[in-house]
């Protein structure tokens, strides 16, 4: 997990800023939020990134990872990425990626 950071990544924005949650409508993501095409994490799944460093939806990325989450109560790990390089204090990631880490336990990676 530690070795993926400062690596860069490219892949797809599938819930862009403003979007949705497919299954709980209530949930709007205030960030970008996708995956990285072509590994898979222990969901099976395509690894899933939070996209930091703009305001603006985007359909696709490429960017720096600069921490993980990683879910103490889930099988997934999310991958935060900034798009600049920009390194986020720890607190204002875990402010970004609160609307949804709220409900799972875990902690940040650096």
């Amino acid at each position: 997990m530690q070795n993926i950071i400062g690596k860069t990544v490219r892949g797809v924005i599938d819930r862009p800023i403003g979007s949705r949650h497919p299954k709980y409508k209530d949930v709007i993501y205030p960030i970008n939020y996708g995956y990285v095409e072509g590994i898979f994490a222990e969901d099976g799944e395509e690894q899933d990134v939070y996209v930091l460093g703009t305001d603006q939806p985007l359909a696709a990325f490429e960017g720096t990872v600069i921490a993980v989450y990683h879910r103490l109560d889930d099988v997934e790990d999310k991958w935060i990425v900034s798009l600049d390089g920009t390194d986020y204090p720890d607190e204002e990631i875990l402010a970004l990626i609160r609307f949804q880490e709220q409900y799972f336990k875990g902690k940040l990676i650096r």
